[in-house]
């Protein structure tokens, strides 16, 4: 190179314009060659290695064209190597030439590291506990200081001062920087958070009403996280708001093995009253009552026999009723449904009589998660136990409707 200089300088001044053009146009063919081996031959090599191998994360760095924006460099570099001899006692058009090449690397190292840091997102999400983890938001933090620094050495070169003078410079504007990168610092700190206390997690279902957000976390970015709910449109919600505000996280109840049914069904208590023993003998058909009318009435009559309890008279000693019985039904019904989890809380109890009647709430939990799913078995098992109730004497309490006052009257005409 320094040969080569050193024969334009000693050119007469009107050949040495042809000098420099033939240059220029060699370092231009020589640029454009060095391009199209880099890009037609070692990017077509390692893409067939990439193909042949076995491992996921270099068919990554390919899709994300890591390798492609390495490949820029190459000619830019020859042009900043060759701009001195191009503009050969020009003035300034060397050193223009030298600061665009400048320029146009440092765009391609800030291009090449944003796809090399998407990549290493990507290669990171091909692992099991990426979901518990996610690190897209401490991804980007990285990717604005990358472009922040750059972008601050671009501004040097331009201006031909030091970095470090211009970055000296930014400490008065401290206040503007921080209005404007107010969502992303707010986002870091909301990131760091989320992950420290295992708040939420790519995969998670998650409920927050006030931004209409009711379904499973797709993403978690620097400043959003993105919820697809289950009508299928997205919810975008400030990273920020799910450390300040409250949100439903239902990752519990996935993890735990069942999903809870708690609903009441409400009994008229006018239909309430003791067994007779043609109610026992009926009841002691139904297969999930057989073994608990025998020993229930064993043992209430051993009671009664010890307590020498005039039996003439109802309210005398104890005895079975219809709604005691139907609770003893309900519990062993849903101890036989294989979609009942065992293993967790399970209670048939009767609640506080209220205006509506006396609630008998059936609090136990399925074994099926998926929602879909879960809302079928909950109906089926309901639909059973409002089919059983009349069969026990009972009858489920509702509001006169059109159609009972309409058969009231006929009865009062009639």
């Amino acid at each position: 190179m320094e040969e080569l200089r050193q024969w334009l300088e000693e050119l007469p001044t009107h050949q040495r314009l042809y000098g420099q053009a033939g240059v220029l146009v060699g370092v231009l063919v020589l640029a454009w060659i060095a391009n199209f081996i880099t890009k037609k031959v070692v990017l077509r090599i390692v893409r067939r290695f990439v193909k042949k191998s076995k491992t996921q994360w270099d068919d990554i760095l390919v899709e994300r064209r890591v390798f492609t924006m390495l490949s820029h460099l190459v000619p830019a570099i020859i042009i900043y190597l060759a701009s001195p001899l191009i503009f050969l006692n020009t003035l300034g058009g060397g050193e223009f030439m030298r600061v665009a090449a400048v320029i146009y690397m440092l765009l391609v190292v800030a291009l090449f590291i944003n796809a090399l840091l998407s990549s290493v997102v990507d290669i990171y999400r091909t692992f099991s506990f990426s979901h518990r983890l996610p690190i897209r938001g401490f991804v980007q933090v990285i990717k604005i200081v990358v472009f922040i620094v750059i972008g601050v050495i671009i501004l040097g070169q331009i201006l031909g001062k030091n970095p470090t003078s211009i970055l000296a410079g930014f400490g008065a504007m401290t206040a503007v920087i921080m209005l404007i990168f107010k969502d992303p610092i707010l986002g870091l700190v909301a990131g760091i958070q989320l992950s420290a206390n295992d708040m939420v997690h790519i995969g998670d279902w998650i409920s927050m009403p006030k931004y209409g957000a009711d379904g499973d976390v797709t993403d978690i970015t620097l400043t959003t996280v993105k919820v697809q709910n289950w009508d299928k449109t997205i919810s975008t919600i400030p990273a920020y708001s799910l450390i300040s505000e409250s949100f439903q996280n239902w990752r519990g109840m996935s993890e735990s093995g069942g999903r809870r049914i708690k609903r009441a069904v409400h009994i008229d208590m006018n239909t309430l009253r003791f067994c007779d023993e043609a109610m026992l003998a009926k009841f002691a058909r139904f297969q999930h009552l057989t073994e608990y009318i025998d020993t229930k009435k064993r043992e209430i009559d051993e009671y009664n026999k010890a307590g020498k309890v005039d039996g003439s008279e109802l309210v005398n000693g104890r005895r079975m009723t219809n709604i005691g019985t139907f609770r003893a039904y309900v519990v062993a019904y849903l101890k036989h449904h294989p979609k009942i989890n065992q293993e967790m809380t399970f209670l048939i109890r009767q609640l506080k009589p209220t205006e509506y009647g006396l609630p008998i709430e059936i609090y136990v939990f399925c074994n099926d998660q998926v929602w879909a799913n879960y809302e079928a078995i909950q109906a089926d098992i309901f639909d059973h136990i409002l089919a059983v109730v009349p069969e026990f004497g009972l009858r489920v309490f509702q509001n006169p409707a059109g159609a009972d006052f309409a058969k009231l009257s006929t009865v009062s005409s009639g």
